[in-house]
């Protein structure tokens, strides 16, 4: 497979192959971030810290799927990246310096059914929220979610199962579906 040509000849110092990977997984890693929270702003940095530590550590990919490995790489980056926002947000209403500033930047290449599938994702828990976007706009397996987050398939299942029916439920409270 042409990837794994790829992965030998970046790990064998060939730039150019590197740069070909980071060509064929940008897009993808991307909109995943951006599907699992990562507003607007931040997504080019999200996405090149991914890349910065696929070159960092491929060596250390050994097996498996090279995009469950990238997604689980962009999940961690994602999750820091939340993190230190959280602590700054704390920080910012602790010294009331600034106000709280949470401002969503709308993504003018969805439609509005879109927008609204998205926003309503993005108020889910991450534990819904992060299988959801993997299985249903990535198509990951089951097993490719379990190994991205480190968690175990059955686990995977009821998130998705439960996440599914959260979804339906906050699309129909907003008067978004019919009940019938």
């Amino acid at each position: 497979m042409q990837e794994k040509k790829l992965i030998r000849q970046a790990l064998e110092g060939n730039d150019l192959a590197f740069r070909d990977l980071i060509e064929a997984y940008y897009k993808t890693i991307e909109r995943f971030a951006r599907q699992i929270g990562v507003q607007e702003d931040d997504l080019a940095d999200v996405t090149q810290e991914v890349f910065i530590k696929v070159y960092r550590f491929l060596s250390k990919y050994s097996r498996g799927k090279f995009s469950t490995w990238l997604y689980s790489i962009t999940l961690n980056v994602s999750k820091d990246l939340f993190k230190k926002q959280k602590r700054e947000s704390e920080k910012r209403k602790k010294f009331s310096e600034l106000p709280s500033i949470e401002s969503y930047v709308e993504n003018h290449f969805l439609s509005e059914n879109e927008q609204l599938l998205h926003n309503t994702i993005q108020q889910m828990e991450d534990k819904y929220r992060i299988p959801i976007v993997l299985f249903y706009f990535h198509d990951q397996s089951i097993n490719e979610i379990a190994a991205i987050t480190k968690t175990k398939e059955a686990t995977i299942k009821t998130h998705l199962k439960r996440g599914k029916e959260r979804l339906k439920e906050a699309l129909k409270e907003g008067g978004y579906i019919d009940e019938g």
